[in-house]
């Protein structure tokens, strides 16, 4: 889920190269948030995941913001578990005005406790000018907007080293197929094809969605998403076979499954970019650039690059994605300029800021590419937002805590058993489907 996956990976941010142009929106860009010194003397609090690199960036999001309205600022980083530190805080009488919330399923559960106030029309209308519309149903309970995505994940890509591929003489696949062929030829040239991250569970959730997502199409997506159709459906055990013939395949897996069980993300990293190569390739979202980068000092687009995660059986390539919606809690001292800070950060020109720092992908259509500061990070944010309505987010990230986040637990658990022995996907899918039945009507 998005809480882990940022805090824990994105403080190792993408490039931070210099940017040549900058964002602005129009004439409601230019209003939204202010604009007049019209908030000085208060200040909004903003609570959220982010730490380090990641909180330092959006901290000048919110220096801009300002500069803009004369408000000051405040950010209280929360650790992992948001919904529990922003209920003790409403409960304290001590509610952050704004939460930038990193899950569906806490985004839901704060609107339906009655925390949330809905976004004001001159967000809304920002929203529905630069974001497709899936956006607006992940920040939307029972048809009422509550939540700006402003931070988002291309979760779809799998990244590898341009000079592997060279060795091997292969390129990047367009089918799941091909890839799998591209894999048995860079492991016949002396490494394996991919390192896997087996000891974060979540990135298991992750390779699972972008199988199922092509091989069983969105509308079953969201169906399972939503538990309205169970795990032991045939779809599902479909996928999961798919998964278990490169999960059993040594030369697929670095080290084998022993030793994916024992390499967490940042591990499956430099197993591909660290100075001891292992593998050619390792998936996982558009966040391995800033871990290549910022610990291997790889130059991304020469030393490491991407191909989306290609279609599979014949399907239309996945496109996961993740991100952090901002919300107003109607308990906040300043809710008020809360609301305004919304108003600004559904404008390029907020989009545009953190863009320039780096390590940040955002759904905002209306934010101009150059704004990015390096080709590969403008590829990523392409195709995040050419997919348009086909964009689904993060399967684990929608559902209960108990069965799509929790270590040692539910799906992260059970995937992580699966990649110790896959030979039964049909028992894999049943526990899933009992872990899933539990967490839901919990």
């Amino acid at each position: 889920m998005m809480r882990r996956r940022t805090t824990l990976l994105t403080s190792c941010t993408a490039l931070t190269l210099a940017l040549g142009a900058t964002a602005c929106g129009g004439s409601d860009a230019v209003s939204a948030g202010g604009g007049d010194k019209a908030l000085s003397g208060q200040t909004v609090t903003v609570a959220g995941v982010w730490s380090g690199t990641e909180q330092k960036n959006f901290q000048k999001v919110l220096d801009a913001f300002s500069a803009k309205t004369g408000a000051k600022t405040q950010f209280v980083s929360t650790g992992d578990n948001v919904s529990t530190v922003v209920g003790s805080k409403i409960e304290g009488g001590n509610a952050p005005d704004v939460v930038m919330v990193p899950q569906v399923g806490v985004l839901q559960q704060f609107a339906k406790q009655g925390w949330l106030t809905p976004l004001s029309a001159t967000t809304q209308k920002s929203v529905d000018a630069g974001y497709a519309p899936v956006w607006k149903k992940y920040g939307s309970v029972d048809g009422t907007l509550y939540g700006l995505y402003f931070k988002a994940a291309h979760k779809s890509t799998v990244w590898y080293s341009p000079d592997a591929f060279s060795q091997a003489g292969v390129k990047p696949p367009t089918s799941y197929d091909d890839m799998l062929k591209v894999g048995n030829t860079i492991s016949d040239s002396g490494l394996s094809a991919f390192s896997v991250a087996g000891q974060d569970g979540w990135t298991l959730t992750d390779w699972f969605e972008n199988i199922y997502l092509s091989q069983a199409g969105p509308e079953k997506y969201d169906a399972l998403a939503a538990h309205e159709l169970t795990w032991t459906d045939a779809s599902v055990v479909k996928a999961l076979t798919t998964l278990g013939k490169l999960f059993k395949d040594k030369k697929l897996v670095a080290g084998g499954q022993k030793e994916a069980l024992n390499t967490d993300f940042p591990g499956s990293v430099e197993k591909v970019f660290g100075p001891k190569p292992d593998a050619g390739m390792v998936y996982e979202g558009d966040f391995v650039a800033g871990v290549a980068h910022d610990q291997f000092n790889k130059t991304i687009g020469k030393d490491a690059n991407f191909f989306p995660f290609p279609p599979v059986d014949g399907g239309k390539a996945p496109v996961v994605s993740g991100g952090d919606a901002a919300v107003v809690l109607k308990d906040g001292k300043n809710a008020k300029a809360g609301m305004q800070l919304l108003e600004y950060l559904a404008t390029p020109e907020a989009s545009a800021v953190w863009a320039k720092a780096g390590g940040y992908l955002s759904p905002n259509k209306n934010l101009p590419l150059d704004s990015y500061g390096d080709d590969v990070t403008r590829a990523t944010a392409k195709s995040l937002v050419d997919a348009g309505d086909s964009v689904r987010f993060d399967m684990s990230d929608q559902a209960p805590a108990a069965f799509g986040g929790t270590k040692g637990a539910g799906e992260w658990k059970l995937l992580q058993d699966f990649l110790r022995d896959p030979s039964d996907p049909k028992g894999t899918a049943a526990q899933l489907e009992a872990a899933a039945a539990k967490a839901y009507k919990g």
